[in-house]
């Protein structure tokens, strides 16, 4: 293959707007995970992702812009899911069940019922090839929000999720941070909408922070592999797919899910090496 052929997609508007969304939206998804993770959240992100069409067809109705009534019904879909879990005995991953798939019926509803041309499929599914300015500044500013502040609360975060109640007496503002945490999920939702969409954000949410945990044992060094495992499969995800003739976006989450793969495997080589290696040294003296 010629390099002439190799520098073909770099050559085309679409695909050069499609290279710079999916390197905005990769850094932000990809440390928020590292958090959903360890909090054991990765069913929060499937839920708020899933409840947002509600918000977004309202926001069409009314005349306000997407992003707004996205953001609205995340926000929504979070705190009804907290507030559930803390005042009933039904555990959270229920509770989220629940209340993502009520959002999600209701969304489909007023969607189905409300006269329009408009078509349903560039905000479930993503239309990374039909980015437009307007689309790569709204992400650019909230990938820019959302990056500085986990970045700068990241330690904060990072105690609240493993040990709220020392995080609590260390001073900490935990329900700050909790809803903060809840605020970014939502807010980077916002951002892929007009990328990969709303069904396969919850690869971006999850798959880098658990192909990064495979990988490494401190939080820091997580966040980076994290990062470069997400912005690697977008980029390399939207070059394929070009020649692939394919959507952007299921072959981003295919390259995601491989890298997945590949370090579950690693990983279970040196678990199992490890095993041998103990077995052939025998019992101590």
């Amino acid at each position: 293959m010629s390099l002439e052929t190799l520098l073909l997609p770099f050559e085309f508007p679409f695909m050069r707007n499609a290279f710079l969304i999916a390197a905005m939206v990769a850094v932000p998804t990809a440390i928020l995970s590292c958090f959903l993770v360890l909090k054991g959240w990765a069913l929060m992100g499937d839920a708020v992702s899933h409840a947002v069409v509600p918000g977004v067809v309202l926001a069409w109705i009314v005349g306000l812009p997407l992003i707004v009534g996205a953001f609205a019904a995340g926000m929504v879909c979070a705190l009804a899911t907290g507030y559930l879990a803390a005042n009933s005995r039904v555990k959270q991953d229920t509770v989220m069940g629940v209340v993502f798939s009520g959002m999600f019926a209701v969304g489909i509803v007023l969607y189905t019922a409300t006269p329009t041309n408009e078509h349903l499929d560039h905000i479930l599914f993503g239309n990374m090839l039909g980015v437009g300015t307007d689309d790569l500044l709204t992400s650019g500013l909230i990938a820019l929000g959302v990056t500085a502040g986990l970045l700068l609360k990241w330690r904060d975060l990072l105690l609240h999720a493993f040990d709220p109640a020392q995080a609590r007496a260390s001073g900490l503002a935990t329900r700050l941070l909790h809803y903060g945490l809840l605020a970014a999920l939502s807010l980077t939702i916002v951002a892929t909408l007009s990328s990969v969409g709303l069904v396969l954000a919850v690869a971006l949410l999850v798959t880098p922070g658990a192909t990064a945990f495979l990988l490494v044992r401190s939080f820091a060094p997580m966040m980076a592999v994290s990062v470069a495992v997400c912005l690697g499969a977008m980029l390399s995800g939207t070059y394929l797919s070009f020649f692939l003739d394919s959507a952007p976006a299921p072959t981003i989450v295919l390259v995601l899910t491989a890298l997945f793969l590949a370090a579950f495997a690693r990983r279970l080589y040196r678990t199992r090496a490890t095993s041998r290696m103990a077995g052939a040294a025998g019992p101590p003296a």
